[in-house]
């Protein structure tokens, strides 16, 4: 008799099942941590822009048209500015360059202070994401339009003032566009500025 209620004794203690049962809820709660876990890094990951991921040309097209927009308005308004006061050629192009630089980063600062950032904030956004880009084009832009015969003489009434205008901004626009395209690769350029456009 005491021989059985020891062993019944023992049976009730132990409980095999229990213990299996347990250590698969166990099991079951570390898999869960471990999901859970991995989740959040997956998320953490893809929630931030990636530096030295692929970068399409589309969107290093989108910042070079940007900076285009900028530097063609500025140099355009310098070229205006000084044919109609009839300075010389390297006064008129000094000052295209510095509207030129002067709109590129107006645009960007436009952005990002619209996009809620304070202004001094912007501005170390926009010198960061242009100036490369600004100077590259500018250089290209200019070193151009020195070569077309004639251009820099041209008057603003003049067809070769316009198209060969047009013409510099269509090559610079092709040699910038790669350049930007490996800065926003390196999380630099325009990349600094794709995290406030949302």
């Amino acid at each position: 008799m005491n021989h059985s209620a020891h062993e019944h004794g023992h049976h009730a203690g132990h409980t095999p099942q229990a213990d299996h049962t347990t250590h698969q809820s166990r099991q079951g709660q570390q898999g869960l941590d471990q999901q859970a876990h991995q989740g959040h890094g997956h998320e953490g990951h893809h929630g931030h822009h990636h530096p030295g991921g692929p970068v399409g040309w589309a969107m290093a097209a989108k910042a070079t048209l940007h900076c285009l927009t900028g530097c063609a308005i500025g140099e355009v308004l310098g070229m205006v500015i000084g044919t109609s006061l009839g300075w010389g050629n390297a006064p008129t192009m000094a000052l295209a360059i510095v509207l030129a630089f002067f709109f590129g980063y107006s645009l960007t600062l436009w952005a990002v202070v619209r996009a809620g950032l304070g202004l001094k904030a912007a501005v170390g956004v926009a010198l960061a994401a242009d100036t490369l880009s600004i100077t590259v084009m500018e250089i290209v832009d200019n070193g151009v339009l020195l070569l077309v015969p004639g251009a820099m003489d041209a008057h603003l009434a003049d067809g070769l003032f316009w198209g060969a205008l047009a013409f510099a901004f269509a090559v610079a626009f092709v040699v910038t566009t790669p350049v930007n395209k490996w800065m926003i690769g390196r999380g630099k350029g325009h990349a600094v500025v794709h995290q406030y456009h949302g």
